[in-house]
Formats: structure tokens, C-alpha cells, sequence
């Protein structure tokens, strides 16, 4: 058995669940989640992404599990964001700049509306990480709306960059 289906259990069995350990990463739990929802939109926000994440990320999409992807990162990050563009622009449609810390990852499609809330950002830290997963539609639709308001009001829009 895959170590990830030790640590994340169905979403079909385990609705409401959480994790505290330092065996995977968070690439490992979207991918994870994808396969059991299907094609699906993603929104992540983060304080910090990686190469390493992104090229996780662009396989999943490659693949055709992201529908849509839209990044909401950290203003102190942009350098970084901006490094990355070439490799960003095959993965994302959209790209937030804003004051961000949060690590919340949205996935939809028709039939599932996955949130997970991490501690881990989208990089390789080799530490214990904590999530919690729901699959409550009353949580996403909190979050989305919470996420709208950020990139509609207090966020930056890497606006043609990636086009």
C-alpha cells in the first residue's frame, strides 16, 4: 500500500479528517485527492511555492486532473513568483500576489468540493506538517468566497504574464 493511503483516507469514507506527519508532502495529498475526485479546478494559496512543487503540479495538469488552476502567493514571495514565471505560466491560468500566509487548497469539479488547510507551504521542508481535509460544502464555499475577496480587492494580478 502507498504510504499516502496510510496517512489520507478516502474522501468517500472520511468526510472530516486531519494528518500531523512528516512522511509526505503536499503535492502528494492533492495528487492523492485528484485521484479519487477526477478532473477538478484547483485554488491554492500560499506564503511560498517551489520548483519542485510546480513541476508536481504541471504533471497533474499534463495529465489532465487540473481543469483550472489559479495561485494566490505572498507579495514578499514575488521575486521568487516572479523567478519561477516560465514554469508558473504552464501550470496556473491566474496569479495573486497579495499579504498571504495561508495554505488552503480548494479543489471542485461537479461532484466534489475538496478544502484541505495546511501548514505546509509548496515547498520541501522535510518537517512534520499538519492538514485537515473536508469535503463539507459549507467550508469550501466559505473559503472560496474568503479567496474571491482577497484576489478582488487586496491582491495583485500578475496581469498578462502569463498569456
Amino acid at each position: 500500500m502507498k504510504l499516502i493511503n496510510q496517512i489520507i483516507r478516502p474522501l468517500s469514507d472520511a468526510p472530516l479528517q486531519a494528518y500531523l506527519d512528516n512522511r509526505v508532502q503536499l503535492f502528494d495529498i492533492i495528487e492523492r485527492i485528484l485521484s479519487e475526485t477526477g478532473p477538478a479546478e484547483i485554488y491554492i494559496s500560499t506564503f511560498s511555492t517551489s520548483e519542485e512543487f510546480l513541476r508536481r503540479i504541471y504533471r497533474l495538469r499534463k495529465r489532465g486532473l487540473l481543469t483550472k488552476a489559479t495561485m494566490l502567493t505572498d507579495l514578499k514571495a514575488s521575486r521568487k513568483t516572479i523567478n519561477l514565471y516560465t514554469l508558473i505560466s504552464n501550470v496556473f491560468d491566474e496569479v495573486f500576489l497579495a499579504e498571504n500566509h495561508s495554505k488552503v487548497i480548494l479543489i471542485q469539479n461537479a461532484r466534489w468540493m475538496v478544502s484541505i488547510c495546511t501548514s505546509q507551504n509548496q515547498t520541501r521542508g522535510n518537517r512534520t506538517e499538519s492538514g485537515m481535509i473536508t469535503t463539507d460544502p459549507r467550508i469550501f464555499l466559505d473559503l472560496q468566497r474568503q479567496f474571491s475577496e482577497i484576489i478582488n480587492t487586496k491582491a495583485i494580478q500578475l496581469n498578462g504574464l502569463f498569456t
